[in-house]
């Protein structure tokens, strides 16, 4: 259950109370019956990036590598004389 805080408008008196997410906020000071009102602060944690994986704190030896052979370069389906041949530049200087 979360902790909320909570501070009197009339005495001042801070206040930290330990309820349910479904309970009511307190509204009366139990000091002097003034008027309370909830404190909201900065959140302790916040976690950020693209998010965490269950690979991410273990230990090398937990893990097994797997050995893997070196891959083979992909064979090109495209026709030879195309891919091996660039195309011509067009060259405005030569013609001025």
């Amino acid at each position: 259950m979360p902790t909320y805080q909570y501070v009197c408008n009339d005495c001042g008196q801070p206040l930290e109370v330990v309820q349910k997410f479904s309970d009511d906020a307190l509204t009366i000071c139990p000091n002097c019956e003034g008027q309370l009102r909830k404190v909201f602060s900065a959140v302790g944690i916040v976690f950020k990036g693209s998010g965490f994986y269950r690979t991410d704190n273990r230990s090398s030896s937990a893990t097994s590598t797997p050995t893997t052979t070196p891959a083979k370069p992909a064979e090109s389906t495209s026709t030879p004389a195309a891919a091996a041949t660039p195309a011509p530049a067009a060259s405005s200087a030569a013609s001025s």
